[in-house]
């Protein structure tokens, strides 16, 4: 089978990671679905020459819907998926109501997951497929202020590993991306959140609250180490393509740095050393 003739599909699309994704993979000659939640980013894409349709995780018609569409074009054949689609939930545990916790899973790991299950059907009959999910360096090093955001990620990290060791044995592979700061829109669209769930004047942890407030509002990077989106897309390609991919594919030092760090030390001075980064 030629590079031309294979297919993906790639959730949250209209910018940062999941645009750069789609933009690497059609550049290799992939027939890339891209897709989005809102209408005008699906129109957006098209006028570029994406292939391009409305699909909103939280909503499961729109997951069926989307991915009968996906069928239908690619001839019921779908050799990736990659589960980019989520945001980032800021504020103190104790500030997090259900509903903003329930948000924050629906969209990272409920609908992401759903959609899995569908693509899997596909990928089972065909006897092939790549899974890749979008996690973060936040799936396995937990940071303040962040906590439904940590929570969801590691949900989807066990989740992942669990799935790779019930595929062994098939020629169906599930990999997890873990990056650290990316150039994105990830904190525009996570001050939209905070300032939507979280009760700022009335915490505790006001006066922390403001500092955040300043970093998610601050224009330009906003850590050191940040990488562009298209870093994450080249760990994409290698999840992809690779023939016997890696479990997780870690992007930005930040990322490679904690990972061993957390094996080394101690948990308190871990613990210490993240409150510093938050």
């Amino acid at each position: 089978m030629t590079a031309q003739a294979r297919s993906i599909l790639i959730t949250g699309c209209s910018s940062g990671i999941g645009y750069h994704t789609a933009k690497w993979f059609r550049d290799k000659g992939w027939r890339v679905f891209a897709s989005c939640r809102k209408t005008e980013d699906v129109e957006k894409l098209r006028a570029e020459g994406f292939d391009c349709l409305r699909l909103d995780v939280d909503d499961t018609a729109s997951i069926r819907t989307a991915l009968d569409e996906v069928l239908a074009r690619s001839g019921g054949r779908l050799d990736a998926l990659f589960n980019n689609a989520g945001f980032g939930q800021p504020g103190a545990a104790e500030d997090i109501s259900r509903l903003a916790m329930r948000e924050q899973f629906e969209t990272n790991l409920f609908g992401p997951w759903e959609l899995t299950n569908a693509v899997l059907k596909v990928m089972r009959a065909q006897g092939h497929g790549r899974i890749v999910f979008n996690s973060s360096i936040l799936g396995f090093a937990a940071m303040r202020w962040r906590g439904a955001y940590n929570a969801s990620k590691y949900a989807m990290e066990g989740l992942c590993d669990t799935l790779r060791q019930e595929l062994h044995g098939t020629d169906i592979h599930v990999a997890l991306v873990e990056p650290g700061p990316i150039e994105s829109r990830f904190r525009p669209n996570a001050l939209e959140k905070f300032l939507k769930h979280v009760d700022i004047d009335a915490s505790v942890h006001r006066d922390n609250y403001r500092k955040q407030l300043e970093r998610l509002k601050k224009e330009g990077h906003a850590a050191p180490f940040t990488l562009p989106a298209s870093a994450v897309a080249e760990s994409v390609w290698l999840a992809v393509t690779s023939r016997r991919p890696r479990a997780r594919y870690r992007v930005t030092f930040p990322t490679k740095l904690f990972w061993y760090l957390k094996r080394l030390l101690p948990t308190r001075w871990l613990d210490a050393l993240s409150r510093a980064s938050a």
